[in-house]
């Protein structure tokens, strides 16, 4: 068998159109219903034979990306490697354009991308299922960057069950300055939470479930009814930790935004527009406002982690 000498894969972001959080756990995890839509950003890795494991990386904010064994596409080729008793050598080259730390999952696009990447250049064939435990190993949001589409994440976003979805929708992300600690976000979620006095944990927390309106407006593909079933218990928490956020969504409403929320644990802002003209004028309204750093348009659904032709 000849094996390619090198393999490219494409990995959308993602923005959470619901994100229900559960009490937290004894093990310090939350439970969720957390319903994912893929979006068409891409970072895209690329992966060679070396004579060690290393990591590079180019594109917006590639800077800020660690280039050692915690970045988690390190992370998943170390994992798949070990599954099958070889080592992980290899060049893993990041082309990043997903924000880094948005609440877009990049990290875990990379993570995705690297471990089915890796397993086309070392001609594995994984199950797919098993490839999802590796995901699941790696991080709470990995196992969706390789599905994509649509989907219903339970536990802490791993457990995944495909959502029927028909689109497009359109959307605007602001990107904001500097990042927000996903950890950071869930702590000051319970502090809010305990200061409000309903307390904290999954004894004062009723189990988080999806909203029924929610996926009947992803499954009717109308956005005014998504608008109105968007939600994310973390936007409060976001907001306390960064509250410039507030001013950015004010700008995305004031052009027009369908809604706007904290995308996942921030500090991205999304906004669902009613049009393909209506996003790149709220687009251009939010940048111009001055309250990110950048705009990006695009649409919902998008395909998961796919290898690029040759």
């Amino acid at each position: 068998m000849t094996l390619p000498a090198s393999v490219t894969v494409r990995i959308p972001a993602k923005v959470n159109a619901q994100l229900a959080v559960g009490g937290l756990r004894p093990d310090g995890f939350h439970d969720l219903a957390n319903v994912f839509l893929a979006v068409g950003l891409y970072d895209e890795v690329t992966v060679t034979p070396a004579d060690d494991l290393r990591i590079t990386a180019s594109g917006p904010d590639a800077a800020e990306i660690p280039l050692d064994g915690t970045n988690l596409a390190a992370r998943a080729a170390v994992a798949l490697a070990a599954r099958h008793g070889i080592e992980p050598a290899v060049h893993l080259h990041i082309a990043k354009d997903i924000p880094v730390a948005g609440g877009m999952a990049g990290g875990s696009a990379d993570g995705a991308g690297a471990l089915l990447a890796c397993d086309a250049l070392w001609g594995l064939h994984t199950p797919q299922a098993e490839l999802l435990d590796i995901c699941a190993e790696l991080g709470s949001d990995v196992p969706f960057n390789l599905i994509g589409g649509a989907a219903l994440g339970r536990g802490r976003g791993e457990l995944l069950t495909p959502l029927d979805v028909r689109g497009p929708f359109h959307w605007v992300f602001a990107v904001a300055d500097g990042g927000l600690s996903t950890p950071a976000v869930y702590r000051e979620c319970d502090r809010l939470r305990e200061a409000s006095g309903t307390g904290a944990t999954t004894a004062d927390i009723a189990d988080p479930e999806p909203a029924p309106a929610l996926l009947e407006a992803l499954a009717s593909g109308d956005p005014a009814a998504l608008a109105a079933a968007l939600s994310n218990d973390l936007q409060p928490a976001a907001l306390s930790l960064r509250p410039a956020l507030a001013d950015t969504l004010r700008a995305g409403t004031g052009a027009g935004a369908l809604a706007a929320l904290v995308s996942g644990s921030g500090p991205t802002c999304a906004f669902l527009a009613a049009t393909p003209e209506e996003a790149e004028k709220i687009a251009e309204a939010v940048l111009a406002s001055g309250t990110c750093r950048t705009t990006r348009v695009t649409t919902s659904p998008a395909p998961g982690a796919t290898i690029l032709p040759a």
